[in-house]
């Protein structure tokens, strides 16, 4: 099975022509796409960090003894 995928490979010729024909296509707006994708790579970067330390942060405040705590009543 996996030969069968290596088949399908594109090769560096193929690579090459790809990457020519990008050039061609985009030349001129190359670096506006590629700083546009390096801020969206930046942005996704400073979301993923969010959204961890709030999961931290979440973690941190309720221990299992508080949590226990919290649900019986007084």
């Amino acid at each position: 099975m996996s030969t069968v995928l290596f088949a399908w490979m594109p090769g560096i010729w193929e690579l090459m022509i790809c990457l020519a024909i990008m050039l061609i296509l985009f030349g001129n707006r190359l670096p506006s796409v590629m700083r546009s994708l390096g801020a969206s790579a930046r942005e996704f970067k400073k979301g993923a960090e969010g959204i961890t330390e709030d999961i931290e942060e979440a973690t941190k405040a309720t221990t299992p003894n508080e949590s226990a705590a919290k649900s019986l009543p007084e």
